[in-house]
């Protein structure tokens, strides 16, 4: 009886604590990927009765793309991945031994009709066979900010999109690095040139409560249920 009851507590304990470190669903405005927002500067006066200032110049040579703190850079998703592994393996050992009946001076060694002679084989076969196959496809468009401007003129993007769809919303985050000669003169990359990428595509709602497995399933699935 005592163990049943510490069994079932040791179980509480452990759904208890199962429970309180599912994580809660993702949010908009998350801070961390709110767009860095950087005052804007007044106009200066002009120095030496000059007509030209920093603040209010035109740039007739240069191109529109990100290079500044809060700037809007546009990421086009070109994501696929598939990959495939196969193995076949087989494996045969076959023994065989014999002993004659011995003999002594011609004559056989026997007890009466007994024959002392012996044989003995063995076989040993085994055959093995996996197949494993994953593909993944991502594509799309995602319009972030630039955070951060690393000492080597790496741009440090990051920003998120939410889409409400019928009764569910769908969202999509990013950050990652990205080097200002491979932006495009339309002020786009590639998401394959984005280092240390972390793109997230998931929902929320019903129909992605509907696909989940609950903490109770989760549970007895994980590494925690001995049985």
């Amino acid at each position: 009886m005592n163990c049943s009851l510490g069994l079932m507590l040791n179980l509480s304990a452990c759904l208890t604590l199962t429970a309180c470190t599912v994580a809660g669903p993702a949010k908009p405005n998350d801070p961390f990927y709110a767009p860095k927002l950087v005052p804007t500067e007044g106009r200066t006066p002009p120095l030496n009765g000059s007509l030209y200032t920093d603040s209010s110049s035109l740039d007739l040579f240069s191109d529109r793309k990100a290079r500044r703190v809060g700037d809007i850079i546009t990421i086009d998703l070109k994501e696929q991945t598939v990959s495939q592994k196969k193995a076949n393996v087989g494996s045969s050992k076959a023994s065989n031994y014999a002993m004659k009946n011995p003999t002594i001076l011609g004559a056989p060694l026997g007890l009466g009709s007994v024959n002392l002679g012996t044989e003995a084989g063995s076989t040993n076969d085994f055959k093995g066979k996996g197949d494993a196959a994953q593909s993944n496809n991502l594509q799309g468009n995602i319009t972030v900010t630039v955070t951060e401007i690393l000492p080597n003129g790496t741009l440090v993007v990051r920003g998120e999109k939410w889409m409400t769809i019928n009764r569910g919303d769908e969202y999509l985050r990013i950050t990652g690095m990205v080097r200002p000669d491979d932006v495009g003169a339309d002020n786009t990359v590639l998401s394959t040139r984005v280092a240390n990428a972390r793109i997230s595509y998931s929902g929320t709602g019903a129909m992605a409560d509907a696909s989940e497995t609950g903490w109770l399933g989760k549970f007895f699935n994980s590494g925690l249920w001995p049985f």
